[in-house]
C-alpha cells in the first residue's frame, strides 16, 4: 500500500505565478489613458462607496424582514 504525501508548504519558497492576460490588459490601458494616482484614489473610494451601499441595502432589507415578524400555526397544548 502506498501512501501519497502531501508536503506541507515553506514559509521561505517563494510562490511564481503566470502573468494573467487580464490583468495586462488593464495595466495596458492603465499606461495608454495615463491614468494619475488621484485619479487611482478616486476609483479605490467610489469602489469603497459602492460596497458600503451594498451593506447598507443590505442592512435594510434585513430590517424589513425582522419587523415582519414570524409567522407559525398554533397549538393547543393539553
Amino acid at each position: 500500500m502506498i501512501k501519497s504525501q502531501t508536503k506541507q508548504p515553506n514559509t521561505n519558497e517563494r510562490a511564481i505565478y503566470e502573468p494573467c492576460p487580464c490583468r495586462e490588459v488593464v495595466d495596458t490601458v492603465r499606461e495608454f489613458l495615463g491614468i494619475s494616482p488621484a485619479v487611482r484614489q478616486h476609483f479605490a473610494n467610489s469602489r469603497v462607496e459602492f460596497l458600503k451601499a451594498i451593506r447598507e441595502i443590505l442592512n435594510e432589507r434585513i430590517e424589513r424582514l425582522s419587523s415582519q415578524g414570524q409567522q407559525g400555526t398554533k397549538l393547543t397544548v393539553e
